[in-house]
């Protein structure tokens, strides 16, 4: 008789969620990716029957796939990411380094290739790889919870007064500037 077992197998988004990528974060100005490289890596780590798509429109009229989508002003990509028989699909505007959409007659086979990459990132994130970055946080959600109880458990300090003067306490502020006040009778008040 065979035992059952009782232990939840996590999903596909569970697993790749729990992923730390904090290693492979690169910035662009005020943006933080995780190459494609990294996650595609990642992702067949875990799940060597993944695979992607990069989805294509009508071929040009020399019958040559074009793999990017208009709308006679700009263009986008449109990539799809399978894992365990799921596909999240993508679509992102091929951009300059500024992140602003390329005109469309300037466009290059170059500009295609990185927003297709950026793409397959971003379907990779829907699975859950990363996707804390997407959210603007800096941890996977359980090592951020495990931190926060760290830093619960640590004893908090006592601020230390460091002098009065007339707003009260001086802990770690400016003082105010002294007034001096004078009483009628009293000498040297």
């Amino acid at each position: 008789m065979a035992e059952k077992t009782t232990e939840k197998q996590m999903s596909v988004f569970e697993t790749l969620y729990k992923v730390n990528v904090n290693e492979w974060v690169e910035k662009k100005g005020n943006l933080s990716y995780v190459s494609w490289a990294n996650a595609w890596a990642a992702v067949k780590k875990l799940y060597p029957d993944a695979n992607y798509t990069v989805y294509e429109r009508d071929p040009d009229n020399r019958g040559n796939p074009i793999n990017y989508f208009t709308d006679g002003k700009t263009c986008w990509v449109k990539t799809g990411m399978t894992i365990g028989g799921i596909e999240h699909i993508e679509m992102l505007p091929v951009m300059d380094f500024s992140n602003r959409s390329i005109p469309l007659e300037k466009v290059t086979a170059n500009d295609v290739n990185k927003a297709i990459q950026r793409s397959l990132t971003k379907a990779a994130a829907r699975h859950g790889l990363g996707l804390y970055i997407y959210a603007g946080e800096d941890l996977p959600e359980e090592e951020a919870n495990a931190k926060k109880q760290e830093e619960a458990k640590k004893p908090k300090e006592e601020p230390v007064i460091e002098g009065f003067d007339n707003n009260g306490p001086i802990m770690g502020r400016k003082p105010a500037k002294a007034t001096v006040e004078t009483v009628p009778g009293v000498p040297g008040w």
